[in-house]
């Protein structure tokens, strides 16, 4: 499980824009840069609570979401998709301002999106090869 996971924060670490999907009266999804925060297998973005998105995890924390490589090449597809729950996460401020320092001007609220579930495919493993990882309880 331990080398899904260090091949999955590989490629998290290679990228910086998620999609986001919440769900309150309606499915909403929008895009985030994100820093990743290893030790708690999450990561950590900024947007305004009075955003759409925002107002959803009031109603619903639980959230999916998606990190992809662009490209028309199948053999090349790589990306993941996660669930987990999005909370306010003021710790992160040092490492997401150290991914993002021009965003400190802005003085963003920060939200932890811990993953709880994560699948990862990888077409050049073979087409369709999966990787799953999912936190213990």
């Amino acid at each position: 499980m331990e080398k899904i996971l260090t091949t999955i924060e590989s490629f998290i670490g290679e990228h910086h824009l998620l999609s986001l999907a919440t769900i309150g009266e309606e499915i909403w999804c929008t895009s985030l840069f994100y820093a990743y925060d290893s030790d708690n297998v999450a990561f950590i973005v900024a947007t305004d609570p009075q955003t759409l998105h925002g107002s959803h995890i009031r109603l619903n924390t639980s959230v999916a979401g998606t990190v992809a490589l662009e490209t028309s090449m199948v053999g090349k597809i790589l990306g993941i998709q996660f669930s987990g729950i999005m909370r306010h996460y003021q710790e992160g401020e040092a490492l997401y301002f150290k991914a993002f320092p021009f965003a400190r001007v802005m003085n963003p609220t920060l939200w932890k999106i811990r993953m709880d579930e994560i699948k990862m495919t990888d077409n050049r493993l073979g087409f369709g090869k999966k990787l799953i990882w999912k936190r213990s309880s």
